[in-house]
């Protein structure tokens, strides 16, 4: 897919995220009941990596024994936030159909958080699966969810322009860790 074209601002390069994972694998580490066995789930796409590095962190500096991992496709923007589905789409396959989550501890991982649509739609899915808790994290949140969901782990939190994209480039969808600020190029302009 073609990027979205526009003036993009360097806010966060991979040196000073991976500064940021490593908190927000502390405190996820701290939430944690070590009795209870872990699920961890990343949102498709850049929500998928995430989910791969804080496990990764939490396995090499707190110990944590491997999760299970699984992942959700979840889409309703484009990458440029242009609106693909008025509803929030959740592709489950046969596999996730049957999961047992009963007694995990659910962390759930996103790249940004921003209306909460997509978040409170993967919520909703794994509560149904029945969990002993569930845990939100997000490596960006723009602060203006329009919907009663809230990330318990943040990387950043951005307030930013409305018409601005927060772009998390995580590879290997990107060659770089970075967070962006897009200031879209409009037409005739």
């Amino acid at each position: 897919m073609e990027r979205p074209r526009g003036l993009r601002t360097c806010l966060y390069d991979e040196t000073q995220l991976e500064l940021v994972l490593a908190e927000m694998a502390q405190r996820l580490a701290t939430r944690l009941d070590r009795a209870d066995p872990v699920a961890v789930v990343g949102i498709l796409r850049r929500g998928a990596p995430l989910a791969d590095r804080l496990v990764a962190a939490l396995q090499r500096h707190y110990g944590v024994p491997p999760p299970m991992r699984l992942d959700l496709r979840i889409k309703r923007y484009e990458d440029d936030l242009t609106l693909l589905h008025p509803e929030t789409r959740l592709d489950e396959n046969e596999a996730q159909r049957s999961l047992d989550l009963k007694d995990y501890t659910v962390v759930v991982v996103d790249d940004v958080l921003y209306t909460g649509n997509s978040m409170l739609r993967a919520v909703a899915w794994l509560a149904q699966k029945q969990p002993r808790q569930i845990i939100v994290v997000t490596l960006a949140d723009r602060c203006v969810n329009r919907l009663p969901i809230h990330a318990d782990v943040v990387g950043v939190r951005l307030q930013v322009a409305p018409s601005d994209v927060v772009e998390c480039n995580v590879p290997p969808y990107e060659p770089t860790f970075r967070i962006e600020l897009l200031k879209l190029e409009r037409a005739g302009g």
